[in-house]
């Protein structure tokens, strides 16, 4: 079997972390020879297992792989906070080296600070990840809004991400708490699935009682095109979704129009160049005077051509608002937008931090949500 060079790095980069992990911590704890060698087998575990849980979805045996999945990912989560308090602690220790002063007690304390803190923001993170999203309710005021619709509702969902370690009682509790908002329209945005139709074809199930007086909407994320899109689309429009693919439709509102459009992935060329992500083409044909017009995009990068082609709101995921400490930071270098809603010209842009979440089950800073829209004067 032949071995990607990018996937060597990826190996020795991990390798590398952990050791650095290992060679700044194991010796300011003061460990006894036993609790050291088993603090260097618990890194060696977490540097092979995190890479394991990965790939795990690929195994055939489904139960192992899904244990296998937990395993990494809760190994991810612990690796991600020790690795980044350790740096911290060698920044913090650079400076007071720098000043000139003489800490004898900062090495031990702050060693056993690393690893107080980062198994509290693994076990805090997991209780956050693994309880059902709250509801997070926020207006949007849109100039010229006909009064038939003020008070109109969307229920969001974004990001799921129904695979290894999200499984079928996780959608069901989502499910009904998305139905108890009696939404006039229930909007997933993308992100949904991590995994074929054939593994997970039965934790989706529950998604087919979603309920909204105007019914349920979907647009792809990459995640789709990562586990098969076009299989993935036929399954949901099995189970009750309209599948928008740079498309619109009008909803009749007590007589009053109201434009739904969706667009596919704003990655979506990469895997097929028909599939373009084109807000402009999701617009075609829709009255110039209809308001609001409504854009459905998993990415918020999408929000320049969504202006530009005249919608009035973006719904929007992926970011996941960086899921945990300090990853929230960064998200804005490759989104133009975190978490919240935000304005672009005449547009406003709501960015979901997602119902679900991707890798470690892990919610430290960035709590997930279920949004419930709604458009007001």
């Amino acid at each position: 079997m032949r071995i990607s060079r990018s996937f060597l790095i990826a190996v020795v980069l991990l390798v590398a972390l952990h050791a650095y992990i290992g060679w700044r911590l194991i010796p300011a704890l003061g460990l006894t020879p036993a609790l050291s060698i088993i603090a260097i087998a618990v890194l060696a575990a977490s540097c092979v297992l995190m890479p394991v849980g990965m790939s795990a979805p690929s195994f055939e045996n489904q139960p192992w792989a899904d244990r296998l999945a937990w395993i990494g990912m809760l190994l991810m989560g612990l690796f991600s906070s020790l690795f980044v308090l350790t740096l911290l602690r060698d920044v913090v220790w650079l400076i007071v080296s720098a000043v000139g002063l003489s800490l004898p007690e900062f090495r031990h304390g702050s060693a056993v600070a690393v690893v107080v803190l980062a198994w509290f923001a693994t076990a805090l993170g997991f209780v956050n990840a693994r309880r059902r999203a709250r509801v997070v309710d926020v207006e949007v005021p849109i100039a010229g809004l006909p009064a038939a619709l003020d008070g109109f509702s969307i229920a969001q969902i974004s990001d799921v991400h129904v695979g290894p370690t999200i499984k079928r009682d996780y959608v069901q509790a989502i499910v009904t708490a998305v139905n108890e908002l009696n939404a006039d329209v229930i909007a997933v945005t993308g992100d949904l699935v991590d995994g074929s139709v054939q593994q997970l074809a039965v934790h989706v199930a529950p998604l087919s009682q979603l309920r909204a007086r105007h019914g349920v909407y979907f647009v792809t994320g990459n995640h789709e095109y990562y586990s098969g899109e076009h299989g993935w689309t036929a399954k949901l429009r099995e189970l009750g979704f309209v599948v928008l693919m740079n498309q619109h439709v009008v909803l009749d509102h007590d007589d009053q129009p109201l434009v739904l459009a969706g667009v596919s992935d704003y990655g979506a060329h990469h895997f097929s160049e028909h599939q373009r992500s084109d807000p402009a083409a999701a617009l075609a044909g829709a009255s110039a005077t209809a308001v609001p017009k409504i854009l459905l995009a998993h990415q918020p990068r999408s929000a320049a051509a969504a202006a530009a082609a005249g919608f009035d709101l973006q719904l929007s995921g992926h970011t996941h608002g960086g899921q945990f400490w300090p990853w929230n930071h960064f998200v804005r270098f490759q989104q133009p937008f975190t978490a919240g809603l935000h304005r672009l010209d005449r547009l406003w842009i709501y960015v979901s931090r997602g119902t679900g979440y991707w890798g470690p089950p892990k919610r430290f800073g960035a709590p997930s949500e279920i949004t419930r829209i709604r458009l007001v004067p």
